[in-house]
């Protein structure tokens, strides 16, 4: 796809710093930081934001407090506050906490179901059923992620025939979108291309309700921006991203940071997407970050600066 061909295309970011970017640092930042964040980010533009995970804050002590981030952000029409919950116990919190939308995930492995939740991917998927039911009830936003989509660092290889399938359950339910989520970061393009055909197919093959396909990248391996392009290009809509690319899953043995917010920025805009997203502002988010968390993060741009023919 060259550049002229892209403008009409819209990818949606959901920018996961607060949340995702926060819950591995050894630094913890206080609710009271992590909703400034919350605000510098809308102010950049960004208008999905994962404001905090409700987990229970002795497994991830960096999520604790995550009712003061949600009464701390400043709301504004049109911005999106999301919650990451495990289970049932936590899509209540967040409810009550006022947020726009849930975001629920689990893994695609049984191993790391158990260690990660407690729990089964046959459970999982279970489960994903019915807060799919209580979101409708409740008119909240909801969105199912699948983790370790492309690969378990206790099962290894996971079939793109198992992730399809279990997408199918899912998506009889109706959530508003399916996220694929390369959680430790092992995913190259080719299985990206493949898996969000797959899902594409699937979904739009529900004529009930139209289901967005988005993906959730960890750059552990350097693959991340290439995925990224690469699901834009296949057809996903949704893109996970953490600004300055902090994050890690503390289940997760040597999982690093998601992909940075501004570096995905300026790749998508360089080719011709637009995002809504004001990567200077972003830029300055970044910096925010490394100054709170105290150490140089692992994004580029930032550091490296935009370039003209991208900047706008």
């Amino acid at each position: 796809m060259s550049r002229e061909d892209a403008p009409h295309r819209k990818v949606e970011i959901v920018e996961v710093g607060p949340r995702d970017g926060l819950q591995n640092e050894t630094v913890t930042l206080s609710p009271e930081d992590r909703a400034e964040l919350c605000d510098l980010l809308v102010d950049a533009g960004l208008r999905r934001i994962e404001a905090a995970s409700f987990v229970n804050p002795k497994r991830v002590p960096q999520m604790a407090g995550a009712e003061k981030v949600l009464s701390g952000v400043s709301r504004k029409p049109g911005v999106s506050f999301a919650g990451l919950v495990l289970n049932e116990r936590g899509y209540e919190r967040a409810v009550a906490a006022g947020v726009d939308e849930v975001r629920y995930a689990y893994p695609l492995t049984d191993e790391f179901a158990r260690r990660n939740q407690n729990s089964t991917v046959e459970a999982g998927t279970e489960l994903a059923g019915r807060l799919a039911e209580l979101a409708a009830r409740d008119g909240v936003g909801y969105s199912v992620t699948f983790a370790v989509t492309f690969g378990c660092p206790f099962e290894g290889e996971v079939k793109p025939e198992r992730v399809l399938q279990v997408a199918r359950e899912v998506a009889a339910s109706e959530p508003d979108e399916i996220i694929l989520a390369d959680t430790i970061g092992v995913a190259v393009p080719t299985q990206v291309r493949e898996l969000v055909g797959g899902l594409r197919s699937i979904v739009n093959n529900n004529t009930d309700k139209s289901t967005k396909v988005g993906c959730h990248f960890h750059d552990t391996r350097h693959t991340g921006i290439a995925n990224a392009i690469a699901a834009a290009e296949s057809g996903a809509t949704v893109l996970d991203a953490s600004i300055g690319g902090t994050g890690g899953c503390p289940f997760a043995p040597r999982a690093t940071g998601n992909i940075a917010t501004e570096d995905l920025v300026y790749a998508l805009h360089g080719m011709g997407y637009t995002t809504g997203a004001d990567l200077d502002k972003l830029i300055e988010c970044a910096g925010w970050m490394s100054g709170k968390l105290g150490k140089e993060l692992a994004g580029r741009v930032y550091k490296a600066g935009t370039f003209t023919p991208v900047a706008g």
